[in-house]
């Protein structure tokens, strides 16, 4: 559901609200009446109403949300603005949205009469450069409904309805009939009324339907009258069954409903019918199947009129009294004195009240009333006015059930019966389970907000299951470009998080560019992998099958590195021996690769270090993976065979340690991991005089935690042996992409297959950076390091200054960080997702709950009424000397820009900007790209022919779709020139017909065919 209503913008606040009996009333001075057009002489009359039910913010409204032009935004009615607003936030609290659903999505609703076209219309310059039919569009009942389908790209059928007063209930009994008929898998259905001049009050006439001093009192004896108020609401239905097995929180069932019409059976047109109403009351509770005792509320339509009130309630005794002879036992209630008489919205505004009574088991106050209307003898019927806040009861003998009423000036009325929601089945899953939450909108500071929003509601709703907010986060929001995630075990943890701001906001990439990093030796931990091993089933799968192998092909047993114990001193020494390390560390990072590739992820190019090269090679097909976990712990094994050397990580270049290192022949440059961080391996007496050298002349050093001198002259006797084990194995031309470690650029076939050149890996320099040069001159990349730690990513992001440095995700924790693996992962995941990377996201389990909704960006769009009393001379919109062109944000600032109108480009552009109310159009901006439409584009021909005389083509529209460009073909004409022929054909067949069929047509001529 969703609603915006007199004093609630949304509906926890039209419910506490209600709950506190109040009544949402605004009072007018004189200075607020006046520039609402309100005149002198009623303002003189003591009988004129100041007062009034209004609703804030109707000139607000995200335009670039639903994808309109300013233009477009400022000439639609305001209700159907909200309307989309609305639909859209009911779609988010039902925990769906279009995009991911694959059921079709009816739409039932209506709206009160356009009282925005009185703006426009006081403006006849605007609609002489808009043209009438795109007014009409904009203002038209009938496009109610249409408009959102087309907009959220709903296939369902799609109803504007007009019952007056009964309209929302009667599209809500619509909807419902569609979905049992199996028209729609699900139905949004509401009413909108709202009044462009709503704080102008009104006068009041004795005799007349209006309250004389601004309050509606439903039931009362001193009810003289209603009050028209302004607000909206939307309800989402579904098939009971379905929304049950989908996981959808229902919060009423709908049990059965009915509508008629009274015909002439009653004194007048606009007069209330006993008869109707009691035939409509009593359908609908046959259609539910239930006994008229069993209801415990009635909201009733309870407008507060003398006339109106005891006919429904005669009508309402009528059918209870042939089911039961109970007295006094119903509560009844009316939410016109909470918000007024919405008109085309008040039966969903009842519906509403209604539904949220049951689901909060809760009955909300009446409002206004202190005795009873004189001819209703309440003691003689089962309903009293029920005025306090009071827990509603349970009863072993039925469901809580509530009627709702709504009946229209004209005679057709509406009733309908609701039950409470079934009981849930028990929640699933573990409370400590690790959950990845996803938040994304279409701007960084949507996001920002969505993100506080949802923390404010995870600290009022603490009760609330993490795994529901996952999701329905997950599976009932449509997905933008900014993106955001958090990983949380807890309701309190993820408050925190969000609490704390969003540190890793991105845009999604258009095309990501996915290269994996493998780390190399040293990276290893006790405790790596764990959780993954025990939470992912596809990375078990492979971690296992790795171990099996191993242990079969070479006799040696990793399963221990999997079991949750504390190491020993002993097990930190094996782990570290270079023999179980590397085949460890091939395992951790094939199976991470293996199992992001079976999440979706497309991967582009990899790049190893050391070791870790070895894992690319085998992913990229050169080594199968029983030849590969062969190879790779000959690898270790052999090194380990080789004499103790040590290693040490210093702060330079590689230019001029290579230079120093001329002097230290015992020492090699083993790694190049930086623009100035290298190491440097040997035997440790001549290591450990290099360090105390370096850090004499004020070099940062760092010896590294390994037993051996890798990648230097301390490993060739084991070069040999190395050259010949890969000789054994059988290799293949590589199907994917990597950077060599030797060379720093992309691997060759011949490179990839050579048992040479996997010695020379072994023992020469690791060129990491060269390669990691080479990763990141590729504009779209992003970085994903599988294999334990964070080594790769940290080198990764020190160089991404220019890119985003989050653009380097890990998938594993630090050693020293105390969160688990499982977090870790699903951080990483989510980055990816963040930057646009397409993968399936882990599964969620739970239900769908409502969530705040989206959190909409809404800007000024407002056409003034310029009123007869004070409007100013009118000047022609495009022969102005500037173009004013007016669009304000929420915080109120005014944009406003004046084109002048300098030559023709200068007047072609004034043209657009009035077309499309924009004041940043650039001369190269494509016409359609702004949202030109077929409308738009014959009002541009005719300004063009009404200004210069001069017929642009159908075709040179589509050639060059610019200011530039049109503004040339004018001048070309008007010189005399034939004009450039075009070489294409239009692209839009409606648009071409639509401009063949108004050529030559002046701007009266145009808006008169248009209208007609």
């Amino acid at each position: 559901m969703s609603g915006r209503f007199p004093g609630a913008p949304d509906l926890a606040a039209f419910w506490q609200n209600l709950c506190h009996g109040q009544e949402s009333i605004t009072y007018f001075d004189d200075a607020t009446l006046r520039a609402n057009g309100v005149a002198e002489k009623q303002l003189a009359d003591r009988d004129y109403v100041r007062s009034g039910f209004c609703l804030d913010g109707i000139s607000q409204f995200d335009a670039e949300f639903f994808q309109l032009t300013p233009r477009e935004a400022q000439i639609l009615d305001p209700q159907q603005r909200l309307f989309l607003e609305c639909c859209w936030h009911a779609l988010e609290h039902a925990g769906h949205v279009p995009e991911r659903y694959d059921g079709r999505i009816g739409v039932y609703a209506g709206v009160f009469s356009s009282s925005y076209l009185l703006n426009i219309y006081s403006q006849p310059g605007l609609i002489a450069s808009l043209g009438e039919m795109a007014v009409r569009h904009g203002n038209e009942k009938d496009y109610l409904t249409t408009r959102l389908s087309y907009k959220l790209n709903l296939r369902g059928p799609s109803l504007a309805i007009q019952t007056s007063c009964s309209t929302s209930l009667v599209a809500v009994h619509t909807a419902v009939q569609s979905l049992l008929a199996g028209e729609c898998d699900m139905a949004i259905s509401g009413g909108v009324s709202v009044l462009a001049d709503q704080e102008t009050g009104y006068p009041w006439q004795t005799g007349g339907l209006l309250s004389p001093d601004g309050h509606c009192r439903p039931f009362d004896a001193d009810a003289a009258g209603t009050v028209f108020g302004n607000g909206l609401g939307v309800v989402v239905l579904k098939r009971l069954e379905e929304a049950e097995r989908d996981g959808d929180t229902v919060y009423a069932v709908i049990k059965g409903s009915a509508i008629n019409n009274d015909g002439a059976n009653k004194v007048g047109f606009t007069a209330p019918s006993v008869q109707g109403q009691a035939e409509v009351i009593a359908e609908a509770l046959s259609m539910a199947e239930v006994s008229a005792e069993t209801i415990q509320l009635v909201e009733a339509h309870g407008t507060g009129t003398p006339l109106g009130d005891p006919v429904e309630i005669e009508a309402l005794t009528r059918v209870w009294q042939s089911q039961t002879s109970r007295k006094g036992y119903c509560a009844l209630g009316s939410v016109k004195g909470n918000v007024g008489h919405l008109g085309a919205a008040s039966g969903i505004a009842g519906l509403i009240k209604a539904t949220l009574a049951l689901h909060h088991k809760q009955l909300p106050p009446t409002i206004n009333f202190t005795r009873p209307n004189p001819n209703i003898p309440f003691e003689q019927t089962p309903f009293y006015p029920h005025t306090t806040l009071a827990p509603w009861g349970e009863t072993d003998a039925h469901p809580r059930r509530a009627a709702v009423s709504s009946f229209g000036m004209g005679g057709t009325n509406a009733h309908l019966i609701l039950e409470e929601a079934p009981k849930k089945a028990s929640q699933a899953g573990s409370d400590d389970e690790v959950c990845l939450l996803t938040l994304s909108a279409r701007s960084k500071a949507a996001l920002q907000q969505a993100a506080d929003e949802l923390a404010e509601h995870l600290h009022q709703q603490p009760t609330a299951h993490l795994q529901d907010v996952a999701h329905t986060l997950r599976e009932g929001r449509q997905i933008f470009d900014w993106r955001a995630t958090i990983t949380a075990s807890t309701i309190e943890e993820a408050q925190e998080k969000l609490q704390r701001g969003l540190n890793k906001p991105a845009q999604a990439l258009a095309s990501p560019d996915v290269a994996l990093l493998f780390p190399g030796q040293g990276s290893q931990y006790w405790g790596m992998a764990q959780q993954l091993c025990q939470t992912l089933p596809t990375f078990r799968d492979e971690i296992s099958h790795c171990f099996s192998m191993l242990r079969e092909q070479c006799g040696l047993d990793l399963h221990p590195l999997m079991a949750q114990s504390t190491p020993d001193d002993v097990q930190l020494a094996w782990l570290n021996s270079t023999a179980v390390t590397q085949p460890a560390l091939f395992c951790i990072e094939y199976a991470m690769a293996r199992t992001i590739q079976a999440q979706g992820v497309k991967v582009s190019h990899m790049l190893g270090h050391s070791v870790g090269e070895l894992v690319a090679a085998t992913l990229c097909g050169v080594f199968t993976l029983d030849a590969a976990l062969t190879l790779v712990a000959t690898r270790g094994q052999l090194m380990q065979q080789a004499e103790p050397g040590r290693m040490l990580s210093v702060s330079l270049a590689e230019a001029p340690l290579t230079a120093l290192l001329r002097d230290w022949p015992a020492l090699s440059l083993a790694a190049v991991n930086g623009p100035e961080l290298s190491v440097v391996a040997g035997p440790e007496e001549e290591i450990t005089a290099l360090q105390q050298a370096l850090n004499d002349s004020g070099v940062n050093t760092r010896l590294l935690m390994t037993s051996h001198a890798f990648h230097s002259a301390m490993m060739d006797p084991v070069l040999d042996a190395f050259e010949a084990a890969v000789e054994k194995c059988q290799r293949h031309s590589p199907v994917g992409h990597w950077i060599s470690n030797l060379t720093g650029r992309e691997i060759t076939p011949d490179e990839a297959i050579s048992p040479r050149y996997w010695r020379d890996h072994l023992r020469s320099t690791v060129q990491f950076n060269r390669g990691l040069q080479q990763l990141l001159a590729r504009p779209d990349v992003v970085l994903v390091e599988c294999g334990p730690g964070t080594v790769l990513t940290s080198l990764a992001q020190s160089q991404m200054r220019l890119l985003n440095p989050q653009r380097a995700v890990a998938l594993s924790r630090h050693p020293k960080e105390k969160s688990g693996d499982m977090h870790a992962w699903l951080a990483g995941i989510g980055l990816l997702w963040s930057h646009g990377v397409s993968l399936n996201l882990p599964e969620t389990h739970g239900q769908r709950i409502a969530l705040p909704g989206y959190p909409f960006q809404r800007q000024h769009y407002w056409i003034e009424r310029i009123y007869p009393h004070h409007a100013p001379t009118a000047v022609p919109a495009v022969e102005m000397e500037a173009t004013p062109v007016s669009v304000t944000d929420d915080a109120g600032t005014v944009v406003q820009s004046y084109v002048q109108v300098e030559g023709t480009e200068g007047r072609v552009a004034a043209i657009w900007r009035e077309l499309f109310g924009m004041d940043n159009i650039q001369h190269d901006d494509d016409f359609f790209a702004l949202g030109g439409t077929s409308l738009v584009a014959i009002q541009l021909i005719s300004q063009v022919r009404e200004l210069w005389g001069v017929e642009l083509s159908i075709e040179v529209l589509f050639e060059d779709p610019t200011i530039r460009g049109i503004a040339a073909q004018i001048d070309t004409a008007q010189a005399g020139q034939p004009s450039i022929e075009a070489t294409t054909e239009a692209e839009d067949p409606e648009m071409a017909e639509l401009l063949r069929l108004t050529e030559g047509l002046s701007l009266e001529e145009l808006n008169a065919k248009l209208s007609g």
